[in-house]
């Protein structure tokens, strides 16, 4: 699917080639920056700012979302049980509360 076009190229696909590695390699440094990025969005939204606080929240549900849809390969073209069953219990079958 991502092939379609000669000029088409990953960014894993750019890291295996410039750094002479695998691609799980590759996915495993990806995914080590992920989760630095991750510890460094939490970390600042507790720190108080002028930014109203419905504003940063719509920010970082926004990068959750893309989290959720992205982790495990493209959840938004290619919709898989993971991000089908997400949508369906924070839709159509909540937790009553």
């Amino acid at each position: 699917f991502n092939h379609r076009r000669e000029d088409d190229c990953s960014a894993i696909e750019c890291y295996m080639k410039q750094y002479g590695v695998t691609a799980q390699e590759a996915y495993n440094e990806f995914n080590k920056h992920i989760e630095s990025s991750w510890k460094d969005v939490n970390e600042e939204f507790l720190k108080p700012t002028e930014m109203p606080t419905p504003v940063l929240c719509r920010s970082l549900n926004l990068a959750r979302v893309m989290d959720v849809l992205y982790r495990e390969g493209d959840g938004y073209t290619h919709v898989g049980k993971a991000a089908k069953g997400g949508i369906t219990s924070l839709l159509i079958d909540p937790i009553q509360i």
